[in-house]
Order: structure tokens, then sequence, then C-alpha cells
């Protein structure tokens, strides 16, 4: 009698498998965003450690009056070669004070970035195509309508103006300091052309790629 007994079977859960599935499907949609925005500290990081120091910007003993129109222009292209991170830094602060003083702006645009990376940057091959009002839309429509909504939002609202605003002064910044500042005491490295640049930002060709592959490979 216990030699014909057999170990009872345990019933097997589906549980375990189903949210398995559904751990990995919320650990791929979270992956692309902790990449893209570990990608944009990263690069902006290390992008602000090569700007020059404030104090040697600000230096109010190098700064003189340009005798012609030539030499003014001689003294921006030296400056911004010597302190294109430390310019780059004050635009994008008079960007970010002029969308913060404009609301409609910022939430406008906020809200157009947000769609981009949820609705096609994010995206994976495995996840199911986008679905208003029981129609399903496609990547490709949903690329063309994003199009349609950025052109819509900044050539057709006034966060067109109050970007061009914003940039038109950041330069006009940079360029008044650019010619008043006598370049004579800065040791330019004319072989580094314009590398503090091109790691500041960096995230664009580097980030964006890593995240748009899988993407990429449903839309082919």
């Amino acid at each position: 009698m216990a030699g014909n007994s057999s170990p009872a079977i345990l019933p097997i859960s589906n549980s375990q498998t189903a949210n398995s599935a559904a751990a990995d499907g919320q650990q791929s949609t979270i992956n692309p965003a902790r990449a893209f925005f570990s990608g944009i500290s990263e690069t902006v990081r290390s992008g602000l450690s090569s700007r020059r120091p404030w104090p040697e910007l600000l230096d109010r003993s190098a700064f003189s009056k340009p005798e012609s129109l030539a030499e003014a222009t001689v003294r921006i292209r030296k400056n911004y070669t010597y302190f294109r991170v430390n310019y780059l830094t004050v635009i994008t602060a008079v960007l970010a004070v002029s969308l913060l003083t404009n609301p409609f702006s910022l939430i406008t645009l906020a809200g157009l970035l947000a769609a981009w990376l949820f609705l096609y940057l994010f995206r994976q091959s495995s996840d199911p195509p986008l679905t208003v009002f029981g129609r399903q839309f496609s990547d490709r429509e949903t690329l063309l309508f994003l199009i349609l909504s950025s052109v819509v939002v900044i050539f057709l609202t006034s966060v067109g103006s109050v970007l061009v605003s914003a940039l038109m002064v950041g330069v006009a910044i940079v360029c008044a300091h650019g010619a008043l500042r006598a370049p004579e005491d800065l040791f330019l490295d004319e072989q580094e052309p314009q590398g503090g640049v091109s790691n500041f930002f960096s995230f664009f060709t580097a980030a964006a790629p890593i995240i748009s592959q899988p993407a990429v490979a449903a839309r082919g």
C-alpha cells in the first residue's frame, strides 16, 4: 500500500508567469526612459565640466571697446571658441527664464515634448498600436501627427515667438560680451574646435539611437 503510493502533484498556478510577463513589459517601458534621461544627465554633466571659470568670463579688467567692427568680429570668434560652453549655458538660462515667465508656452512645450517621448521615442516593437476612440493608428500616422502638432505649436501659437525672442536676447548677450571682452589674456587652443559643444549636445547622437532602435525595427 505504501509502496504503490505516489507523491502528490502540486498544481502550478499561471499567476507567476503572468506576473513575470507584466514585469518584463514594465521593465521594457522603463528602460528606454531611464537610458534617455541618464544619457542627458551624463552628457550635460560632461559638457558643463569643460566650461571656463565664471570669474574669468566676468573679469571687468578685460573689457574694452573694440576699435572697429572687424576687431569686434574677431573678438566674438575668439571668445566663442574659448567660452562656448559658458555662452550656451547663458542662452539656455535665458530660454528657461523666458519659458518660466510664460506659463502657457511652458505647459504647451512640455506637453509636446511628452507626446514625442511617450508616443514615439519610448515605444517598443512589442507595444500595441496607439488606439484613440476605437481607431488604431500606425507608427507612421503617429509620427505624422506629431510633426503636424509641432508645426502648429511652434508657428501658430505664442510658443514660437517666445523661443525666438529668448534666443535673440541670449545671442545678443553673447555677442555683446564677445565684442567687449578683449581675448588677449586667453589661452586659445585652435586644435580644439568645438569639443565642448559636441559633448554638451551629444545625447542627440548617443542616447537617442539606443532608445529608438527597437522602435525603428518595428517601423521598418
